[in-house]
């Protein structure tokens, strides 16, 4: 099976890493991907969003199966385009990707299919900004209704700032969605869905905000850990049964079926998982902790969904033990980072690649706001955590920063529902 996986992130990284390690894929492409992943694929410059342009190469390069990984080109239906051409594809249509590019339309689902989720509101007028903040608080939670790489969320006790970042939005064309605050500890949970039928993988905990402690404003995300020692057995049937199941069956209802990766990120409250928010694809930085831990094939599990066979699959096998991934990040990230700054240390297959691209001599340079996720793994979260950070140390890149509690809590008993 010769594989064609879209995208640029460490979650592409660990993507291909991860195919490279099925004895039946027998060539991984990546388009246009970054600098470590042009050490382990073949790669071109392509425009993940442009449909015409996927399609034409994975064409010309006889892709069997082609792996969409950002929310963008998903939403925008690239994943139609190449099942329209032919060719089998991991990812959501359009319509079905409604379920992360409209958080509206997420909650319209979510009500229907009766699945627990914070109480919302819409707001499209400056005027109704602090009228709708009334009936919100002492927590409030603003976010952008579109698209947003999970930078577009002020969750704060400020109404000030609430209100300013609603403005923000508003100002920028886009709707603000007020939702009520759900206490308790998050998780991410991916999915595999095929129509109805829902495969989960290994529950994750990511940490959003920039600085130790969860302080300072949301990123696309700093690190993540799994599996969740803290999370009582049957919490992922309960997850799958409660949440993912009802609302894979309702969007078949409508007509979208869901066909990729469901992300089910939640609260876990003391009545039980509520919804945060659903992503429609692999989610960064869970990924390439969840997939250091996966065992089976991956070509295989990914191209049982894109052909519609994901309920003749084996049960997923996973090694013992837990992974932990921490993301290194550019100065001044998640404002405007800074880029072009040269990186030493970088080596190794735990260090997956995002911001990066090589310079004019051949050196590594940092390209974005999150320019590494290196990853750990170990017999134990506490072990994970170890030789994730010993890696750590030995990179450097000026000014770069990353958060030192990755997992940190968890070792520390200090999580409980």
């Amino acid at each position: 099976m010769r594989v064609l996986v879209i995208g640029s992130g460490a979650r592409e990284h660990a993507l291909a890493l991860a195919l490279r390690r099925d004895p039946g894929v027998t060539a991984v492409m990546v388009a246009p991907g970054n600098a470590g992943t042009a050490a382990i694929a073949e790669q071109f410059p392509v425009d993940a969003a442009a449909a015409d342009d996927v399609v034409a190469l994975a064409k010309a390069q006889k892709a069997d199966l082609v792996v969409i990984g950002p929310e963008v080109p998903l939403v925008l239906g690239v994943a139609d385009a190449v099942r329209a051409a032919g060719i089998p594809c991991f990812g959501p249509s359009a319509d079905a990707a409604r379920i992360e590019g409209s958080k509206a339309f997420a909650k319209d689902v979510m009500a229907a299919a009766g699945v627990r989720t914070a109480h919302s509101e819409v707001v499209d007028s400056p005027a109704q900004i602090d009228e709708a903040l009334d009936r919100f608080g002492p927590t409030w939670v603003v976010k952008d209704d579109g698209l947003a790489a999970g930078k577009g969320v002020v969750v704060t006790t400020d109404r000030d700032a609430a209100r300013d970042h609603a403005a923000e939005i508003i100002e920028n064309g886009h709707p603000v969605l007020l939702e009520s605050f759900l206490d308790g500890p998050e998780v991410s949970l991916f999915c595999l869905v095929d129509g109805e039928t829902v495969v989960p993988l290994l529950p994750a905990q990511d940490h959003k905000r920039v600085g130790d402690g969860d302080t300072g404003p949301n990123t696309g995300g700093m690190g993540a850990y799994t599996p969740l020692p803290w999370l009582p057995d049957g919490s992922v049937e309960r997850i799958v049964r409660d949440v993912v199941e009802p609302v894979a069956a309702e969007l078949v209802r409508r007509g979208c079926g869901f066909s990729g990766l469901l992300y089910a990120g939640l609260a876990m409250g003391a009545d039980g998982p509520a919804v945060v928010e659903f992503n429609c694809r692999f989610g960064d930085p869970e990924t390439q902790a969840v997939l250091a831990l996966l065992e089976s094939p991956l070509g295989t599990v990914l191209d049982a969904v894109a052909t519609g066979t994901l309920d003749t699959l084996p049960p997923l096998q996973w090694r013992d033990g837990a992974a932990v991934t921490v993301v290194l990040a550019a100065e001044y990230y998640p404002s405007t980072p800074r880029t072009g700054d040269v990186i030493a240390g970088a080596d190794g297959d735990n260090v997956l690649h995002a911001g990066t691209k090589r310079g004019p001599n051949g050196e590594l340079l940092s390209a974005g706001g999150r320019v590494l996720s290196v990853v750990g793994v170990g017999d134990d979260l506490a072990a994970a955590r170890a030789d994730a950070y010993a890696t750590l140390g030995g990179i450097k890149l000026p000014g770069g920063h990353y958060r030192r509690d990755i997992g940190l809590a968890a070792v520390e008993g200090r999580i409980t529902l």
